[in-house]
This record gives structure tokens, C-alpha cells and sequence, in this order.
């Protein structure tokens, strides 16, 4: 005949038992309300490699407007627009072909389809596919969002470059240099005036600042380290996110 199989019943110990702990959930890491955009002109140029390789080390983006007669200026300039081109941590973006006719301002402004030819020269040589500009010598704005012009007989210009397509991005703070393409600016001077200018509410748009500064500036070695301890101490604050251009508000749809 069949036996019936008899299973025991096993009372656990509850000591016996291991008891999981509740993973505590970590506090929600405070989001940085302001953003910085550090944004570079006029390379490649001598001071361009000592900017990539502070920009490497600190790991942060950065936009670079490049002039498209500087990438074929000489073999050097041409290797250096290789590399920051290919660099993680930099965006490209268009500051015209001859930088108004090489600093003749006046007439190239008052002349809008030279612009628009200049800009479309510059993307073209370089096979840019951003539609993202600074104007060489004004400090012009065409976003969906902001619409400035510093000096009015560039406002025809500014708008045809609009019509056109393009995007044109100018500066909320500027590091100066002097004609000895010198810093004017002091790091903590310049600190002051970037914390000023979002305390007081003086930035095109709320909460996000638009630094100009100029690769040709940080060729020497004292000028460079004074460009990395900027970065350094801005990081230090712990307030900012930084971003390419791209990223503000009004630029890309």
C-alpha cells in the first residue's frame, strides 16, 4: 500500500532570521539655480591650447567662437581648431569669417548681405552645423528670448542675420583685456562683478550669466594661471552649473 508522505512543521527563530534594513534614501542633492556660460572669441590663436588644457582639467563646458580665417591661418592654428573640435567639453560656434573685415567695423555693418555672406563663409569652411554666432566688436542679441542691440547702425545687420537664421549670442559680463592683451580685471574683481551682476538682476535673462573672455589674453604663463584659479574659484562657490551656449534659454527650439 501507499504511505502518505508527513512533513513536519519547522518553527523559525526569529533570532535565526537576518532582518534587512531599510536602505535610507540619500537627501535630494540641491539643485544650482544659476548657470554660467564662460565662452571664449577669437581663436585658435597662440592662447587657445593653454584655455583647452584648463578646460580639460577642470572638466567644464565651454563655447568657443572661432574665426574661420584664423583655422586657416597657419598649420598651428589649423591643429588646434582640430582638437577643440573634437574635445568633449567644447562647443564650436561661428565668429564670422574676416572678424568684420578684419576690425573695420563701420563698413561692415553697414553693409548687412556682407554680414550674412561673412557668417555663412565662416559656417561653410568650417562645416559648422550650429546656427549659433557672436558678432565680432558689438554685443548683439537675437534668441527667440532676447533681442539687444548695443549700437543702433548694427541693427539692420543684426536683424538680417536673424531673417537669415542664425542665432547671435553677446555677453552679460566681460573679462577686458588692454592693448598689451593684458587681463584688466583682477580675479577677485571679476568674481565681484559676475556675483554683482546676478544680485542685482543685471543679466539679459534671469539666473544665467554670459561670460566674454578672448583666448588671445592667456598666452603668458601668469595670465593663464590667473584664467584656471577664475574657474577654480567660481567652482569653489558651488552655486553655478555650468553650460555651452547651446543650452540658453531661447537658443535651440
Amino acid at each position: 500500500y501507499k504511505t502518505t508522505p508527513v512533513f513536519k512543521s519547522i518553527t523559525l527563530k526569529t533570532d535565526s532570521v537576518a532582518v534587512a534594513k531599510k536602505k535610507e534614501t540619500p537627501p535630494a542633492r540641491k539643485k544650482k539655480k544659476k548657470t554660467i556660460y564662460l565662452t571664449f572669441d577669437d581663436g585658435p590663436n597662440k592662447g587657445t591650447k593653454n584655455v583647452m588644457n584648463i578646460v580639460e582639467a577642470e572638466q567644464i563646458p565651454v563655447t568657443l567662437f572661432i574665426i574661420g580665417e584664423h583655422v586657416y591661418g597657419s598649420r598651428l592654428q589649423g591643429a588646434l581648431y582640430d582638437s577643440v573640435s573634437q574635445n568633449q567639453f567644447f562647443e564650436i560656434a561661428n565668429h564670422s569669417y574676416t572678424h568684420a573685415f578684419e576690425n573695420r567695423f563701420d563698413k561692415f555693418y553697414s553693409l548687412p548681405d556682407s554680414v550674412i555672406k561673412d557668417f555663412i563663409r565662416c559656417a561653410d569652411s568650417l562645416h559648422l552645423t550650429s546656427n549659433i554666432i557672436r558678432t565680432p566688436g558689438r554685443n548683439i542679441w537675437r534668441t527667440d528670448s532676447v533681442s539687444c542691440t548695443d549700437i543702433k547702425t548694427s541693427i539692420a545687420a543684426a536683424d538680417s542675420l536673424q531673417d537669415h537664421g542664425f542665432k547671435a549670442i553677446g555677453w552679460d559680463v566681460e573679462w577686458h583685456f588692454n592693448k598689451d592683451q593684458k587681463p584688466v580685471q583682477s580675479v577677485d574683481e571679476l568674481l565681484n562683478e559676475i556675483d554683482s551682476a546676478f544680485a542685482k538682476n543685471k543679466t539679459k535673462t534671469t539666473d544665467h550669466l554670459v561670460l566674454l573672455a578672448h583666448d588671445q589674453v592667456y598666452i603668458g604663463s601668469d595670465d593663464s594661471a590667473s584664467l584656471h584659479n577664475f574657474i577654480i574659484q567660481l567652482k569653489k562657490k558651488d552655486e553655478y552649473n555650468f553650460e555651452t551656449v547651446n543650452k540658453y534659454p531661447g537658443v535651440m527650439p
